[in-house]
């Protein structure tokens, strides 16, 4: 994403007030402490002039002072620092709780929008993308935010500070006032050439984090492979032009900041000079020469927060943008306000000419045409890559058809209600996915109604109650990160019980059993199919004992309905169906016989 340099300035400001319109009471808090500050510190300029005009070379010069005097400056002084404190701990209190609470508050955004996006958005933008644009991204966007609140105390300080200086003295005012129009000048140029760099590396942060979340995921494919090397120089390269994408926006940094530091410096001294050369000529007094250069020094640090916030601002405009383009992301899944009356009895869906392709890919399925009545169960067979998870994320509309129509219980998917087809499908898919919770929370997952009874009651129908039990704390045991301590096939059966706990109607099983025992596969499918289950049943199927086990099989191949029937029918009938069921079975057999001598 390229940000063009011209108008950084614009849409940082317009960032800034998107800020105060969404946290106004905390920007109000941190900007009084700002001006607050910002006044008292002209206050004691003044002040510490008058003191040391009337106190301090009276008492060198001639040792003519009171006590009272004394005791006068020093309380003054000691006033003015106590409101100072109060004011830069209004404004630090506001700034911070402002940044955090807007960082929070486009953090979940963010993800809200990533739910409510379908699978086709997701299947276009990497994971590492999505990680940086809720984390980085939104820290960027809202970075100038913490000295936002100075820099407007400032340009009221500048404004009462000028007034002041022009007030004491206009000649030491117009030197000072040399400095500022090279400040802006500085700032111009160093937002100029700090927008692109900007930019490279937040795109880089982006890929990085892509790559880093592809290793961990695929951790067990790099081992397996031995691709460690492979990935580490991968990932090596990435940081690389990462580090040096860093580095360049460092130097531009590093060039200006000694600038930005350098200038109001040069003010202060020329100040000095000027006032020292006015002050043999008494055209002016010490009092006056003390109290502007005092000015010049304290107004030095605050116009370098207005540098800060001009500096921050290519950054925040490259990071609102990347989190702009998700908020703004459209393709949303519309749902109707359609219910299902019948919630006590399995529930039928049926495809209707269905064909399907992943956004601008080729057709995945071609007119797709096949149901599963109420209380039945109906196999999917066919090779791979003929379309039959496509078909289980359309049962449980995760996508939607191209053309055609999903019907369930006799109405269109897409009139429905997001509640009505999330209270009726379940989809268990075919990675299982754990979360690091216990078991009772990977099952329950926080659903209302479903407590202790129904946890054990959909473990038992997915054959997990018994090495549930017989682990540590049972139902309070944590499973890890993805469910580490589990085997693969322990996994498949807890994702299952979390579907069954939620009592479906239609329970769609996308190779959901693979890495199970064909015993216990057996035993899972016989109890879904019992008299309680209550599910009509979609099954992706390869093992010949699981397809046996079905109504009717729906035999697919390059994602059309080659035949349907009854498993025998189509063995006598369908030579690719016998073939591939065939070389299902062998590969079963091969694996058993490799486990048998492991």
């Amino acid at each position: 994403m390229q940000v063009e340099d011209e108008r950084v300035l614009g849409r940082g400001i317009r960032i800034l007030g998107l800020a105060i319109r969404k946290e106004p009471w905390m920007f109000t808090i941190a900007a009084a402490g700002s001006v607050l500050f910002a006044i008292l510190t002209i206050a004691t300029a003044f002040v510490l002039g008058a003191v040391i005009g009337r106190v301090v070379v009276p008492a060198i010069e001639g040792g003519d002072t009171t006590r009272a005097a004394v005791v006068g400056g020093a309380a003054s002084i000691l006033a003015l620092s106590v409101g100072k404190v109060a004011g830069l701990w209004g404004r630090r209190l506001g700034a911070g709780a402002m940044q955090y609470r807007l960082q929070a508050r486009y953090r979940r955004e963010v993800t809200r929008r990533y739910l409510a996006l379908p699978l086709s958005w997701h299947h276009r933008h990497p994971t590492g993308q999505l990680l940086s644009n809720a984390n980085s991204d939104v820290e960027s966007a809202w970075y100038p935010i913490a000295p936002f609140p100075f820099a407007v105390g400032t340009v009221v300080m500048l404004v009462v500070a000028m007034a002041a200086l022009f007030a004491t003295d206009w000649v030491l005012a117009l030197v000072g006032l040399t400095v500022f129009p090279a400040l802006l000048a500085v700032n111009v140029v160093y937002s100029r050439r700090m927008a692109p760099r900007a930019a490279a590396a937040q795109r880089l942060r982006a890929e990085v984090s892509g790559i880093a979340h592809e290793s961990f995921d695929g951790a067990l494919v790099v081992k397996t492979m031995g691709r460690e090397a492979t990935e580490t120089e991968r990932f090596s390269g990435r940081t690389a032009d990462l580090r040096d994408a860093l580095i360049r926006v460092g130097r531009v940094r590093g060039m200006f900041d000694p600038m930005l530091e350098a200038l109001p410096t040069m003010g202060t001294l020329a100040v000095l000079l000027v006032g020292a050369v006015r002050l043999s000529h008494g055209a002016t007094t010490v009092e006056n020469v003390v109290s502007v250069a005092f000015l010049f020094t304290v107004m030095a640090f605050p116009v370098r927060a207005i540098g800060w916030v001009l500096g921050e601002l290519p950054r925040s405009v490259v990071g609102w943008e990347r989190v702009a383009g998700v908020l703004a992301a459209t393709g949303d899944m519309t749902y109707g306000t359609g219910t299902l009356e019948a919630r006590d009895r399995p529930a039928a869906v049926c495809f209707d000419d269905v064909s399907f392709r992943y956004s601008e890919g080729p057709e995945v399925l071609h007119g797709v045409t096949f149901e599963v009545p109420a209380g039945r169960t109906v196999a999917l067979v066919g090779p791979t890559g003929s379309g039959k998870s496509t078909i289980a994320a359309l049962t449980a509309r995760l996508v939607d058809p191209t053309s055609g129509q999903v019907r369930l219980d006799g109405t269109d998917l897409t009139g429905l209600s997001h509640a009505a087809v999330a209270g009726t499908v379940a989809l268990v898919p075919q990675i299982p996915f754990v979360f690091d919770d216990s078991v009772r929370g990977n099952v329950a997952l926080g659903r209302e109604g479903v407590d202790d009874d129904e946890v054990w009651r959909a473990l038992r129908q997915a054959q997990a109650d018994g090495f549930i039990e017989a682990l540590p704390n049972g139902l309070d045991t944590e499973v890890g990160e993805r469910g580490t301590s589990l085997s693969g096939g322990q996994r498949q059966r807890l994702t299952l019980a979390r579907a069954l706990a939620g009592r479906p109607r239609l329970l769609v099983l996308d190779d959901a059993t693979s890495a199970v025992d064909p015993r216990v596969e057996a035993a899972i499918l016989a109890a879904l199919r019992g008299r309680d289950a209550g599910a009509s049943i979609l099954v992706v199927a390869y093992r010949r004992a699981t397809i046996a086990l079905a109504d009717e099989v729906v035999y697919l191949e390059h994602g059309r309905v080659v035949a349907r029937g009854k498993h025998l029918e189509l063995l006598a009938t369908v030579p690719g169906y016998a073939n591939l069921v065939t070389a299902y079975e062998q590969a079963d057999a091969e694996r058993e016989r490799e486990q048998a001598y492991a």
